[in-house]
């Protein structure tokens, strides 16, 4: 996985007078146009508008500003009308951009794409090549900004029809979209009524007839009083036709007659196609949207202009998007309040590293071209820095990437087959993925890429849609390497999305070999011959003495069954490779997939790999999370709005055969960073059943120096949370952790015997967390290691009320948390409230002698207490003695720890203490831990002086050899 928008294509079809769906039940964006919108929004700005790139205000010649049209009060109030219907509608989002926050809106942060003017001896007369090669029209084309959609041609001459064109992902639906607004709010003064037309709408009218003003009343009710004046607008009148490759359109005469009259009834076809005459409405002005493939749709005598969308082709451009999207305000917000939203500070962080990685990773900025992608790109940095809506997933995000920009979409309208472009590109560009993550290459020829693609291919039907899906979506998925040493091959545009589409191909079932396609149908066919060969052969084997042949035919039964289990086998080798792509040895101490991501994002931060050293293997670690994903349900049902259902009964045979896998494999001792891509494997599942068997024999999790962010955090929460069995460790040592993390974390702490949050950074406003922890009736921890946070007083104190309350915990570790002496004082009033204190290691906290008494004295009294640390504190020579001779007078008390030597002998916890020294070197403070060493130094010589004991001195002596070999690693000897 190397490095590793814009809104997507919006979806439009019919809503003929319907009540409006909630937003939550449009899928799609923007699924319907219809007119029934009551809201009373006033057609003022209602925000803030930021505009980039040109605005649409203004568009237009001088000459069109004539007196008003529609100056009666009902025209005017209709007109109105028909304003706020519009912008309400269009201002509606999708659930895949509330994910931004509460007070996103798209008008707040839309980038124009780039608009280059084209011509028709360009667009007419494609490349043979593969349509991959980045578009660039002639050099001596102008760039076109909306405003100068419908200026006059180079010739002087009006342009009254427009085409835009473009691939899937350039912004189409966005860049249409936009422009309704801003005639909705009063920036397109040229045009008095504009009137939005969804080509899919239209053609799901069939050939029913109906005239251009009942198309229009049904549509939009508010205008009916006016449509009389529609003839009379003139070039004030503006249609937008949206996706027009989805009409069939028939320019002959012999098919589309001709037709002036606005209330004449005819095919929804025949009145478009007299509108791009100029038969019917000659003086209106026309928008037309379509994909590449659908230009040669419309005769190019009756276009006025051809401009083509080409993206964010433009870096600056790039960066500009990413700015306004990530520094939204409410941006962290959208776990329904829950978490901690990211600080501006943090916000420009992320793109400022973005925009670093933009220019000087060539391969990032290509793909972004794409709008599409830009919006993937926000997507995944705000599934990996901000807190997680509920039940999403990196598959999901995915998914809805892919169904926001083809759903609905046909390859091509005009075959019979109604073949879905989602569909097509599975079958063909999945393949490609497949055989990529199973050679493990991300580098492909033409002639891979073609081999793919052409596979199978007989009739020239089916190279027709080769071709149509080669020049709208081929870029969409595969971008030209821009990489060194790889100028003449294929990439995906994003990496991670051949991992998808891999495992898209073979949760599809797609991948078959030839045994298999032959061997289902024989067995089919053989299936149903076989029992009725096999009645009549019964029956006549009862005249004649034939009885042999009906057990020969009953054999034919069989043969469906053992086809069943050889495509067993073949899910069983999928799950096996899918396995031991997620166990790989070779991948054992990377960064975990999440971290891996975020870096190919963001980039890396430090020296660069030099481009002379061998590269490192190809990692697919997203292919089986992405299988996961794919499996669950919620994904399922949007696979199948996209046309690729997938059958309940085959995700259950692949889940068994992972979980098979899974068995065997999973019981192996993972490092953290594997175990972490385990657990979030099943996040993606989401299936707690099928979790829960899996992960029934996890005793440990130990995830020490993951880098805990708030998605890690409910990955961990979500995956474990729920189970029953008690994890016998939790360790989270060194993992960045935070009061909201180890919120989050709390269902997964109330399971664990054991938990470790040493190195964290925690304060005080954690100890509140903790403390809710040790109060919870469920709470069955007897360990818990606190060592180098700086809890300080404020938290102890905290930490001291759940000790009060909580009847399980037995060892507590406050090393290194800054107590002082304050801390201790309070720790030594509050200890007889608690019974089932076994062990409290205060040690290294800056107490002097009389707290580190007054502790003692407590635990000497304690029933149940055995052993307090008090080394590395600033005890004095007497404070050191009195606490030995306490620990030596307590009867049935707790035994205190201050030094490497109990009177003339080695203390049975020196190799604890040295060991706690050596753990924690480099992150104490050294020249503090160097005074403590010579302290303990010379207590050791003065012990071995005072003993005549040989096999003392010799104890003594290896203990004083392990203290200086510290000293010498902090650079030198002690006194």
């Amino acid at each position: 996985m190397r490095w590793g928008r814009h809104l997507p294509r919006a979806s439009w079809g019919s809503g003929l007078g319907g009540a409006l769906q909630s937003a939550d039940e449009r899928i799609p964006f923007l699924i319907h146009w219809s007119w029934p919108l009551k809201g009373k929004l006033p057609i003022g700005l209602p925000r803030a508008f930021v505009r980039h790139r040109g605005s649409s205000a203004g568009s237009g010649s001088p000459s069109r500003s004539h007196g008003k049209l529609f100056q009666g009060i009902s025209a005017s109030e209709a007109v109105q009308g028909h304003r706020r219907n519009l912008a309400e509608w269009f201002s509606r989002l999708p659930r895949e951009e509330r994910q931004f926050g509460p007070t996103f809106a798209l008008d707040t942060v839309h980038v124009d794409p780039v608009i280059r003017e084209s011509t028709p001896d360009e667009l007419l007369h494609p490349s043979a090549q593969l349509a991959l090669e980045h578009q660039h029209p002639l050099a001596g084309l102008p760039t076109l900004a909306l405003s100068q959609l419908f200026d006059p041609d180079a010739c002087g001459r009006r342009v009254q029809t427009v085409v835009l064109y473009g691939t899937v992902g350039t912004g189409k639906s966005t860049l249409v979209r936009k422009m309704v607004l801003d005639w909705c709010y009063g920036r397109l003064p040229a045009f008095e009524l504009l009137i939005p037309f969804s080509c899919e709408d239209l053609s799901s009218l069939g050939s029913a007839p109906a005239s251009l003003c009942q198309l229009v009343a049904q549509r939009y009710t508010s205008l009916k009083e006016i449509l009389p004046l529609m003839a009379a607008a003139g070039s004030r009148l503006l249609f937008v036709l949206h996706g027009l490759e989805r009409l069939n359109l028939d320019f002959r005469l012999a098919g589309t007659g001709l037709c002036s009259d606005p209330e004449e009834p005819g095919a929804p076809a025949a009145i478009i196609v007299n509108l791009l005459r100029k038969y019917m409405l000659p003086e209106a002005s026309i928008l037309v949207t379509t994909r590449p493939s659908a230009i040669g749709r419309i005769p190019s005598k009756y276009v006025g202009r051809y401009g083509e969308i080409c993206g964010f082709s433009d870096t600056n451009l790039q960066k500009l998007y990413f700015q306004l999207r990530l520094n939204q305000p409410d941006c962290g917000n959208g776990a329904g309040g829950a978490g901690v939203s990211a600080t501006p500070a943090q916000r420009d962080s992320l793109v400022q590293m973005l925009s670093r990685n933009l220019e000087g990773h060539h391969q990032i900025s290509a793909a972004c071209f794409l709008p599409s992608y830009c919006w993937l790109v926000c997507a995944t940095l705000h599934f990996l820095h901000a807190p997680t809506l509920p039940g999403q997933t990196l598959t999901s995000i995915y998914t809805s990437f892919l169904r926001l920009n083809f759903s609905g979409e046909m390859l091509d309208s005009t075959d019979p087959s109604k073949l879905s472009l989602m569909a097509y590109a599975a079958r063909t560009v999945g393949k490609l993925a497949y055989e990529g993550v199973s050679s493990r290459k991300t580098y492909f020829s033409e002639e891979d890429v073609r081999g793919c693609l052409e596979a199978g291919l007989k009739t020239e039907e089916e190279f027709q849609l080769l071709h149509v899906f080669c020049r709208d979506a081929l870029r969409f998925f595969l971008a030209p390497c821009v990489e060194p040493g790889h100028r003449d091959t294929f990439v995906f545009t994003v990496p991670a999305m051949q991992e998808y589409l891999a495992a898209l191909y073979i949760v599809l079932g797609l991948r078959k070999t030839t045994l298999q396609r032959v061997g289902k149908e024989m067995a089919e066919l053989v299936g149903r011959v076989g029992e009725d060969v096999s009645v009549v052969l019964g029956i006549v084997a009862k005249l004649l003495p034939l009885r042999a042949l009906p057990l020969l035919f009953n054999l034919l039964k069989v043969v469906p069954r053992v086809f069943g289990r050889m495509v067993g086998k073949s899910r069983e080798a999928v799950a096996q490779a899918m396995v031991l792509e997620m166990f790989r040895e070779e991948d054992y101490y990377n960064d975990d997939v999440l971290d891996q991501m975020g870096a190919s994002i963001l980039g890396v931060e430090g020296p660069r790999r030099h481009p002379d050293e061998p590269p490192e293997d190809e990692v697919f670690e997203l292919f089986p999370m992405f299988m996961a994903g794919l499996l669950s349900a919620h994904n399922r049902a949007m696979l199948a709005q996209l046309g690729r259902p997938i059958k309940t009964l085959d995700a259950l045979e692949n889940a068994q055969a992972i979980k098979k896998k899974l068995g065997k494999m999973g019981r192996q001792v993972l490092p953290p960073s594997e175990l972490l891509d385990h657990l979030f494997f099943h996040y993606e599942f989401q299936n707690q059943r099928f979790s829960a068997e899996v992960l029934s024999s996890l005793r440990q999790l130990n995830l020490a120096g993951v880098r805990m962010t708030p998605l890690k955090c409910t990955v961990v929460a979500a995956v474990l949370g729920s189970g029953r069995h008690a994890l016998d460790e939790v360790n989270l040592a060194s993992c960045q952790l935070d009061p909201a993390g180890l919120h989050t974390l709390m269902p997964v702490f109330l399971r664990a015997r054991k938990l470790g949050l040493q190195l964290n950074s925690l304060g005080p406003e954690a100890c509140s967390v903790l403390r809710d922890l040790l109060l919870h009736d469920q709470c069955q921890m007897t360990t818990l290691r606190l060592s180098n946070n700086p809890l300080t007083v404020a938290g102890v104190a905290l930490l001291v009320e759940g000790l009060v309350g909580n009847s399980s915990l037995t060892h507590l570790s406050l090393l290194h948390t800054g107590l002082g002496d304050e801390g201790l004082q309070l720790l030594a009033a509050q200890l007889d409230r608690n019974q089932q204190l076994q062990e409290l290691n205060v040690a290294y906290n800056g107490a002097g002698d009389r707290a580190a008494l007054a502790l003692a004295q407590a635990a000497r009294d304690h029933p149940s207490l055995e052993l307090l640390h008090l080394y590395f504190n600033e005890l004095s020579s007497e404070g050191r003695q009195a606490l030995r001779d306490l620990s030596g007078t307590a009867k049935g008390g707790a035994r205190v720890v201050v030094s490497l030597t109990e009177g003339t002998v080695v203390s049975e916890y020196w190799s604890v203490i040295l060991s706690e020294v050596q753990r924690n070197l480099n992150s104490w403070d050294r020249g503090r831990v160097r005074r403590h060493l010579d302290l303990l130094l010379r207590d050791l010589e003065d012990s071995r002086g005072a003993t005549l004991n040989p096999w003392r001195k010799a104890q003594l002596l290896r203990v004083e050899g392990e203290v200086r070999a510290l000293l010498e690693q902090l650079g030198g000897l002690g006194s």
